[in-house]
């Protein structure tokens, strides 16, 4: 990606010559292009990801609310993939000379048809096919993941997906870090308190369509005897069947909590005021329903 270039210095009268190799930087050029739909309507925060033809990333971003996308980069051959939410995934080349054409220009997303909704009716969560999960920091470098493994919930699908309800009940006394002593202080009054508050409740009344197969489930989390509003950023995965032929749905949603909302405030400092663990958790499921008889 860079050229050289030699240059000759000659020493006194001397006959001797030494060669100097001079790094030079390459040509500029720009990458620049605009995501639109099928009516030509900028689609905003699409994906992209621009390679050389070896797989290296060049550069990466999302496009800004009128569609765009910019960046320089060296003159070369270059591969675009654009992705968006609800369109279908795309591929291009491009080659780029300082001075010449600054990219592929407009690149058209195709719709796709989202995924089928469970029909309405009630349905139950499926905790062999499921998980809950949550992230920490520990002293500010490494991340202790952890797990709930008892659980149960219901999940009232409406006609209209919108009008839909769910209820989750987390057992606290389940949760899993892997290591006996760190379980047993996370159940101590210290954190979750879980003999005087056995259980985690999350319900919710509004799910929320953001776009394709993007949804909001928004409602309250309550947690060590305190309720706070929290929205899961949920990705539809769709419906499939089961072994025994039962209709089954599938989710994937993530939040991110702040200990201190909910009064967990226990915290050790190390030396230099880090803190042995940090005051905000990342939670994530993997859900499964199925369909009630």
């Amino acid at each position: 990606m860079f050229g050289r270039r030699r240059g000759h210095e000659t020493a006194g009268t001397g006959a001797s010559t030494h060669t100097q190799e001079v790094l030079l930087p390459p040509a500029a050029a720009l990458f620049s292009l605009r995501v639109v739909d099928g009516a030509n309507r900028p689609v905003r925060l699409a994906k992209l990801e621009v390679t050389d033809p070896i797989g290296r990333r060049i550069t990466a971003g999302e496009t800004d609310p009128y569609g765009g996308f910019h960046a320089v980069v060296p003159e070369g051959e270059y591969r675009v993939a654009v992705t968006a939410d609800g369109y279908a995934p795309y591929h291009a080349s491009a080659l780029l000379v300082a001075g010449g054409q600054p990219g592929p220009g407009d690149i058209v997303l195709e719709d796709v048809d989202p995924p089928l909704l469970p029909e309405p009716g009630h349905w139950e969560l499926e905790p062999t096919h499921s998980s809950i999960g949550f992230t920490a920091r520990h002293i500010g470098l490494a991340k202790i993941r952890g797990r709930f493994n008892t659980f149960a919930g219901a999940v009232r699908i409406a006609g209209r997906m919108e009008d839909s309800s769910m209820h989750v009940i987390i057992d606290a006394a389940s949760i899993d870090t892997g290591v006996r002593m760190r379980d047993d202080h996370l159940r101590s009054p210290d954190f979750l308190d879980a003999a005087r508050y056995p259980t985690i409740e999350f319900y919710s009344e509004r799910f929320i369509h953001r776009s394709g197969t993007r949804w909001a489930v928004a409602g309250a989390l309550t947690l060590h005897g305190v309720s706070r509003s929290v929205t899961l950023d949920t990705e539809y995965l769709g419906l499939g069947t089961g072994l025994e032929g039962e209709a089954r749905a599938a989710c994937r949603a993530s939040t991110e909590l702040h200990r201190e909302d909910f009064t967990l405030n226990w915290q050790s400092m190390l030396a230099h005021g880090i803190a042995a663990i940090g005051s905000s958790v990342k939670v994530g499921l993997d859900v499964q329903i199925v369909r009630k008889n």
